[in-house]
């Protein structure tokens, strides 16, 4: 064991951006992809689970922490190609591969600045953000099969990407990312699709003024990692954003209408989304359901700049998070028949 570097007891909760949870009963750090596969051989041989931990910023670990192998990924290879290629390890940050692109002025990821986390993270959640979603440039994602501990390359037809969704998040015991290939467009244009961006930018808004409106987006609705905000100790959003078929998005806003929550049709946020279907504003369910930014449990609380971030003050159990998720989540269903889905992975 002690060849492989893996270590008893080790706290998870510095680890991730909630600061929450227990210890790991074994924990070990990789950096490339045949250490990955020893130490999950050792798991397997040892019959015990194994999970495996990027950022942290998208993570709940229990209070109990986990019985078995937390495998911290941390493949750190990174090369930007002449042609807009980008290939990346699953354990690279995912800003440095945004600071890469935009420094060659290359388009793609301009929207997706400021999200925290790991490149591996990226194609499991399809993480988007203003009208941009990481899929639509994903060329290949390489992954170690479990079962076989065999390496493969799968095209985005493979992975079956959907909205903060992929076959990798839906079947988490198949694979393991272990690096992305992201085709880039140099000098192409800046993706603007979404009303709030498109209002914050000029006509001729660059690459670079994208992005800082985008930060800027993100900094007044305390999605930003920043120590000094006293919102910081989260997991980004909490819950998605639901997607509903037209005719529940129909009953939904008339419901609205008729208990005077908005004065018209027109003042309840949704957007269309593939195949017909509609989606609607969580964080708006959240606060017209009576749970207000600011809202406290104890050491747990709704942001005070956006309603859809739990947000942990210190001192608190992931025990006290659930139980206020569940509480949000009950408050949501019962007065618009919405159920609200978590976006973080519980670690399990």
């Amino acid at each position: 064991m002690s060849t492989l570097g893996i270590q008893r007891d080790v706290p998870l909760a510095p680890l991730t951006t909630l600061e929450l949870g227990g210890p790991a009963k074994y924990f070990v750090r990789v950096d490339d992809e045949s250490a990955l596969a020893d130490v999950l051989r050792w798991a397997a041989d040892e019959g015990m689970p194994s999970a495996i931990l990027g950022g942290g910023s998208n993570l709940i670990v229990p209070d109990e922490g986990y019985d078995g192998l937390v495998v911290h990924m941390g493949i750190g290879n990174l090369d930007f190609r002449g042609d807009g290629t980008v290939d990346a390890g699953a354990g690279v940050p995912w800003e440095t591969v945004v600071d890469g692109a935009l420094s060659r002025d290359w388009a793609g990821l301009e929207c997706l600045t400021g999200i925290p986390g790991s490149v591996g993270a990226a194609p499991i959640q399809n993480v988007g953000a203003y009208g941009q979603e990481v899929a639509e440039v994903v060329a290949k994602v390489r992954v170690l099969r479990r079962e076989t501990l065999a390496l493969e390359e799968l095209v985005p037809e493979d992975c079956a990407f959907g909205y903060r969704d992929s076959l990798f998040k839906r079947e988490p015991g198949r694979f393991i990312v272990c690096g992305v290939r992201f085709a880039l467009r140099p000098h192409g244009p800046a993706t603007v699709r979404y009303a709030e961006l498109h209002g914050a930018i000029g006509a001729d808004a660059t690459l670079a003024d994208v992005r800082g409106a985008v930060l800027e987006l993100r900094r007044r609705k305390s999605m930003l990692i920043d120590p000094h905000d006293p919102n910081h100790r989260s997991a980004g959003s909490f819950f998605l954003n639901p997607i509903v078929s037209g005719a529940e998005a129909e009953r939904v806003v008339g419901q609205a209408v008729r208990d005077n929550v908005v004065a018209a049709p027109s003042d309840v946020p949704r957007y269309p989304a593939a195949d017909g279907e509609v989606k609607l504003a969580a964080g708006w369910l959240i606060e017209k359901a009576g749970i207000a930014k600011g809202t406290r449990r104890g050491a747990i609380g709704v942001s005070t700049k956006h309603a859809l971030t739990l947000v942990h003050h210190g001192g608190g159990t992931t025990a006290d998070l659930l139980a206020f998720a569940d509480e949000i989540r009950a408050r949501v269903r019962d007065r618009f028949g919405v159920d609200l889905q978590r976006e973080p992975r519980l670690l399990a």
